[in-house]
Formats: C-alpha cells, structure tokens, sequence
C-alpha cells in the first residue's frame, strides 16, 4: 500500500497543470497565473502570440504581457515560451525592456523553445494588407502577423527560434521576405515601412537569439522527470480555437487543453489539472458571432464597469451576459476540473444578473451549440437571478461574500457540473478569495 501511494504521488507530481480561457479571451488568465505561479516550478506559454495581452496589476500600477509567460513577477519560476508560440523580436525586446524598467531580472529564469516560429516584418505587411483586402469581411485580426506565420508554419516556410544560430541565418531570412513580396503583389497596396521595421526587427533578433534558448519538448519533460511543476499557459479564450472556434473568426492556434500537447512537446497522459477562467459575464473582441450580446445601455454599463477594453489593441470589447451552453461546450473540449470565475465586481450594482441557460432553435430549448453559430440563428434563453448590491472592494474571503454572490457562484457550479475554487473581485494580486482548496497539492 505505501509502495502504491508513494507511485500514485510520483505520477501525480509529473503532470502539467493548464489555465486557460473558456470564453472568446480576456477572461483575466495572467493575473491568475501569477497567483498561482509560486505553486508551480515553470511556467509555460504553449500558443498564440503577441495578439495576447495578459494585464497583471500590483500596487496600483498595470504591467501587459504579450509573450512572456505571466509567471515573471515571481522571482523564483522559471518561465518557458514553449514551441507553439510564434515570437515577434521587437514585441518581445519591448516587453524585456519593460520588465527591466522595473527592477524584474528575468535573464536566468526567461526560456525561449528553439522550434517557436518567427514573426517577420513581411508577416506583419501580408496581415495587413489581407485584412484591409476584405473590406466589410473582416474577421477583427490584431495585425500582428500571427495568421500569415501560422500559414507559412503549416506550410512547411516558416522561420524558427532555433533558426537564428544558423550561419546562413540571413540567407533563409532574404528567401522567406522574397516570397512574402511577391504574395504581396495580389492586394491593394497599404502603407508600411518595410525598411524601417526591418531594420528594427533585425536588431531585436539579435537580442532574441542571446536569450536562453533550450529544445522545449526535451526540457520541459526532463523537469517532468525530476519532479518539477509546470503550469501551461494559455492565451486567447476557447471560442477562438482554430478548430472548435467560432470559425472563420477565429485565432490561428489551437487554444484548447489539446493545444498543450503540441505546443510544449509533452504527451496527453503528461495532462493533469485543467483549471478554466470564465468572467462572471461575456465579452468579445472583433467581429464574429456573440449570443449574448448587449447592444443597450446595460451592455454600455458593463464595458464602462469592467474597463472592457483590448489590452493588446485598445478596442472597446463587445459585452453580453455569460453564456452557460457556450460554457458547456469549451469545459468539454477541455477536459475542465475546476473553475475561476473573475470580474464579479463589475455586476456589484446590478439589482437583476442574467445567464443564458440555454439557446432556443426551432422553437426548441437546447444546451447545444450549433455547427456554424455565424449562420444560424440561436437565441439565448434567459433566467434572472438576484445580484448583491454590495461593493466588494473589503471582502477578504469567499465567506464574506454576500449571500446573493454565493448563491450565483452555486448556480454556476451546479449548472455547469464542476467547482469553482477561486472568485476574482477585482484588478489586484490581493483580490482574489479561494472558495476551495483544491488547488492546494
């Protein structure tokens, strides 16, 4: 029995734990990664780039991640951008500068995965020039160049971290820009200085490559080994998964749990907690299909509260009630075990909360979503529920929570069959109340 139970702790400490959001992104992931970074040993990016902005706030002051794992703050984690993530050198070089601007060191304990794909300025050129080539189609892409590498990564053209150390780095570099130049040519021209973005690029490459770069899939399963703790983290939300996504307006990258296997190089059995992030309503950013979208004044309210506006590009967020069989469906692509459910001060004026409980089609009630929601016509089916009328800026644990509050948070995990162990009442490190302790290891 002993010799089992020490096995079962063995296998148990070898698994990578995942955060990642349930919803359409900005549900509030880098400030819960930081909360829980000093459990874990690494923390790692597995996809997505720098269309992500992970807003962390401490002491008042708000510091935004775009590709550097929101571990960094914690000066004992190691933190790995793992091989899914595709990297922008200069992004990247500003938020290093950043970091150092205020008294972060993060050269010991910053790791980048030799097989992460490059942005290249052309990549950048090609998403904007696509974009702009749609007109009234637009899908609400970042411009950062993420979809044009992810195609050119699917398409066997791509530029890698590891590609760098290559003595005919420049030679690859020239082959790919040539290619990109001449796709150019099938669209409308569109202003960019691809000299001066080039030569900035360049120079932050340079930086890039003298960072600490390590063969991800072998690193992060060797810390496997020796018994070290991983927290995978995500970027976007689920709804924006390249596959399971609202598609065609969607991200380039699998954003689900599934998206940990292939973007760390670790095998699924390696997968252990699946912690989910969900606002305690919904946003959207860009174009694409939103059920529970508010076009009223309580929509306005909710954007003005909650401060809805993009961290990577400053767009106001499309705002809506949260969407319960929309919830369904990401915590069973997911695999989700426990909940967080953040931004629950943004309702503490509201005398009434509603939640879509379920979508009406046919004149039928289904929790369902269906194939393609940009085409076909569901509408969400709502209940009402009491709010709290209570400001939560002193509450200090879930105890304290008002008696309404709670009873929303019941509702939540009762609906949705999995328990939420921690309750996010505001921007700072500090606010956030741990309902269970199950995160506890």
């Amino acid at each position: 029995m002993i010799f089992l139970l020490l096995s079962l702790n063995i296998h148990f400490r070898m698994t990578v734990d995942v955060l990642l959001g349930l919803q359409w992104g900005d549900e509030g992931k880098g400030k819960i990664v930081d909360y829980l970074a000093p459990r874990y040993d690494i923390i790692a990016r597995f996809q997505g780039g720098p269309n992500a902005g992970h807003t962390l706030v401490f002491e008042g002051k708000k510091h935004v991640l775009h590709t550097v794992p929101s571990g960094i703050f914690r000066e004992a984690q190691l933190n790995l951008i793992g091989n899914g993530v595709v990297i922008d050198p200069v992004t990247l070089a500003r938020e290093l500068e950043e970091l150092t601007a205020v008294g972060v060191d993060y050269a010991d304990r910053l790791l980048v995965a030799r097989k992460a794909h490059l942005i290249l300025p052309t990549h950048r050129y090609l998403d904007k020039a696509s974009e702009n080539a749609k007109g009234k189609e637009k899908i609400g892409s970042t411009l950062k160049g993420i979809g044009p590498t992810y195609m050119d990564k699917t398409g066997r053209n791509g530029l890698r971290v590891g590609d760098l150390e290559a003595a005919d780095f420049r030679q690859r570099y020239d082959n790919l820009k040539a290619k990109h130049l001449e796709l150019l040519q099938i669209y409308p021209a569109v202003d960019f200085d691809l000299e001066g973005e080039e030569a900035k690029w360049l120079v932050a490459a340079e930086k890039l490559r003298q960072l600490h770069l390590v063969d991800g899939e072998y690193y992060i399963n060797q810390a496997l080994r020796n018994g070290k703790r991983v927290l995978a983290e995500g970027a976007q939300g689920s709804m924006l998964d390249i596959d399971y996504g609202t598609y065609p307006f969607v991200t380039s990258s699998n954003t689900i749990t599934a998206g940990v296997c292939t973007g760390l190089g670790v095998s699924p059995q390696k997968i252990g907690e699946v912690i989910g992030i969900t606002k305690a309503y919904c946003t959207r950013v860009g174009s694409g299909p939103f059920p529970t979208e508010l076009f009223d004044d309580m929509g306005e309210f909710l954007r003005q509260e909650g401060a809805e506006f993009g961290a990577t590009t400053g767009r106001p967020r499309r705002c809506g009630w949260i969407d319960l069989p929309q919830l369904r469906y990401t915590i069973m692509l997911n695999g989700v075990t426990q909940l967080v459910v953040t931004k629950i001060d943004v309702l503490n004026k509201l005398e009434e909360i509603k939640m879509a409980t379920a979508y009406e089609q046919d004149g039928e009630l289904t929790q369902r979503l269906p194939y393609d929601l940009c085409d076909e016509s569901c509408q969400p089916h709502y209940e009402s529920f009491a709010g709290w009328q209570t400001d939560l800026e002193r509450v200090a644990t879930y105890g304290m929570l008002p008696a309404t509050a709670q009873e929303f948070i019941v509702e939540l995990e009762n609906r949705l069959d999995v328990p939420v162990t921690m309750v996010s009442i505001g921007p700072g490190r500090r606010q956030l109340l741990e309902k269970t302790q199950l995160m506890d290891k």
